[in-house]
């Protein structure tokens, strides 16, 4: 990356990476929107205001920017990022949100939970564009901070935290019913870990216990259907805050924070995880 960053909002589109936002090594937010292509990384435009802890998705080819915090304050913003680094409204989301994450399903992104700056958010949202924002789901308890991706037709939730107590469920949430369950058990509480989809799998990596300095390199792999879970493998340190996107064959992961609270610019390609 081009400069170090923890918590990214991130999104494929095409065969690159857009990580836009997130904070830097001094805990400021960023407005950066980088192009992340291979080992070629560029900042290709700037966000209308620095923005972190804010997710991401890729609709229909077109990328869309969703909430994010700065300086104790939220922001209830939905943007278009153009191919050219620019951005346009696309909407609003019911509050401003901060800690969200976000999944596509076919023509709709699902934001799921977050913060307002004073409550944490139990809440799944559907964006599609040109229809606007609606709520769809219901988490059993608030989450910020779940590692968050769509396999298989659903979505996928694992560990996050409501407060300061990381979590260690799984939860699987189908849009085609609005349901909400329970489908795992994580081998430890997790939170600010990345997820990605992968194979037909979902992946959870890195991420934390309840403690700042408690980082994890472990990657778990989860069936959508069955809610077994495997041991994948390591990242290469142990990292929270990092973020992921999923490519046709392989998962890239963006920053991250370790454990002596250093903040990362390694971009990682990861394949053939099991």
């Amino acid at each position: 990356m081009p400069a170090p960053v923890q918590l990214p909002a991130v999104t494929a589109r095409g065969p690159s990476v857009l990580a836009m936002g997130g904070l830097d090594a001094g805990d400021a937010s960023v407005s950066s929107i980088v192009r992340v292509a291979g080992a070629h990384t560029a900042v290709i435009g700037q966000l209308p205001r620095a923005l972190h802890d804010a997710a991401a998705a890729t609709i229909a080819g077109a990328s869309y920017f969703f909430g994010g915090g700065d300086a104790g304050a939220t922001s209830d913003a939905i943007l278009r990022i153009h191919p050219s680094g620019t951005t346009s409204a696309a909407g609003r989301l019911p509050v401003g949100a901060s800690d969200v994450t976000a999944a596509t399903i076919g023509p709709a992104a699902y934001i799921v939970g977050g913060y307002t700056g004073t409550v944490p958010l139990r809440s799944i949202l559907s964006f599609t564009p040109g229809r606007g924002v609606r709520a769809v789901g219901e988490m059993p308890r608030p989450l910020r901070y779940p590692a968050v991706a769509a396999v298989g037709g659903v979505v996928l939730i694992a560990g996050g935290t409501s407060g300061v107590t990381a979590r260690r469920e799984v939860l699987r949430f189908d849009p085609r019913t609005g349901r909400v369950q329970r489908i795992a058990m994580l081998p430890s509480a997790l939170t600010h870990a990345a997820g990605a989809a992968l194979g037909g799998r979902f992946y959870v990596l890195g991420g934390r216990g309840a403690g700042l300095d408690t980082q994890r390199s472990a990657i778990l792999a989860i069936d959508p259907s069955s809610g077994r879970i495997t041991h994948a493998g390591h990242l290469p340190a142990a990292l929270s805050d990092m973020s992921a996107a999923s490519l046709a064959d392989r998962i890239v992961t963006l920053g991250g924070r370790d454990a002596s609270g250093q903040v990362h610019d390694e971009v990682w390609t990861l394949r053939g995880a099991r």
